[in-house]
């Protein structure tokens, strides 16, 4: 396989409060949790990731002018991420609540600096990375009006530019709120669109996993539909169909889970790997971050 061009990240940056329950949530009175607090977002996490298989990238992103910026930039630097990321004064970084239990997250966001990320940012950051040769994009900056003109200003540099261009769909929840067509239409004819199985069904309805991924390659060229446990299906337009089964592990914490895949995805993809082998990659990283704490590689 061919070596790694950078990649340009575009998307968010938070701060993790993680709390990995001892058993259900008890509504109105007290549960037992393991909790931490660190770095998280869609497009960090992904970058982090990235950086740990020796990918050469770039995170464009906004924090606030407040020490959990400041601490959650110096650890993407640290972990050896190009940081891009511009300091808002009058913002705070964002935060995300994420609750852990039995293979299922949820998450409660204020999503901070991430909706004052601006395409002016997004465009002079693009301008400065000569080397790069492709753009992923967190769903995240679509799916907040906030941020959505720095999101598609990204995709339109970034074609300008000769780059590659991929979107993660992020979130089935906001993309509900905004519209499947909506959000078809932002990410028309970007070269990979991954989406999980909550998100595949808003986009293109309760087909079965192989037939969304085909119907949504009508939009993007390339689409991976991520199935946590039962693995994940690729279909392009050029009639590919591949589906992979996920590792069997113990599964300690699925925060970030989404984003390792995706790095192991994109490099090997970038490679110049086949479709099998993307996904065997991709699986195999995602198989690493459920085993292990917290949505980050461990240092």
């Amino acid at each position: 396989m061919s070596p790694i061009h950078r990649i340009v990240v575009v998307g968010d940056v938070i701060t993790d409060v993680l709390a990995v329950l001892s058993g259900p949530l008890a509504a109105g009175s007290d549960t037992a949790a393991e909790i931490r607090f660190s770095g998280g977002g869609q497009a960090a996490n992904t970058a982090a990731w990235l950086a740990a298989q020796g990918a050469p990238v770039t995170l464009v992103a906004a924090v606030g002018d407040d020490a959990e910026g400041r601490d959650r930039t110096a650890e993407l630097r640290s972990a050896g991420v190009d940081c891009a990321i511009e300091s808002i004064g009058d913002a705070v970084t964002g935060t995300v609540i994420v609750l852990a239990n039995d293979g299922e997250r949820t998450m409660v966001s204020q999503r901070g600096a991430n909706l004052r990320l601006t395409a002016e940012h997004v465009e002079q950051a693009l301008a400065a990375v000569t080397d790069a040769a492709h753009l992923h994009l967190s769903g995240y900056t679509l799916l907040d009006a906030g941020s959505r003109e720095a999101g598609l200003r990204a995709l339109t540099a970034a074609r300008a530019r000769g780059l590659t261009t991929s979107v993660d769909a992020a979130s089935a929840a906001p993309l509900r709120r905004v519209g499947a067509m909506a959000f078809l239409a932002w990410v028309r004819d970007v070269d990979l669109l991954l989406v999980n199985a909550d998100e595949a069904t808003v986009l293109a309805g309760g087909l079965e996993p192989a037939a969304q991924a085909r119907a949504l390659s009508a939009t993007a060229r390339r689409v991976v539909v991520k199935r946590g446990a039962a693995g994940a299906v690729w279909a392009d337009r050029r009639g590919r169909l591949s589906s992979a089964p996920a590792r069997r592990v113990a599964v300690v914490d699925v925060t970030g889970a989404g984003d390792a895949f995706a790095a192991g995805l994109l490099t090997a993809w970038l490679a110049g790997a086949d479709p099998d082998a993307a996904l065997a990659r991709a699986g195999d990283l995602g198989a690493v971050a459920v085993s292990t704490l917290g949505a980050r590689p461990a240092p």
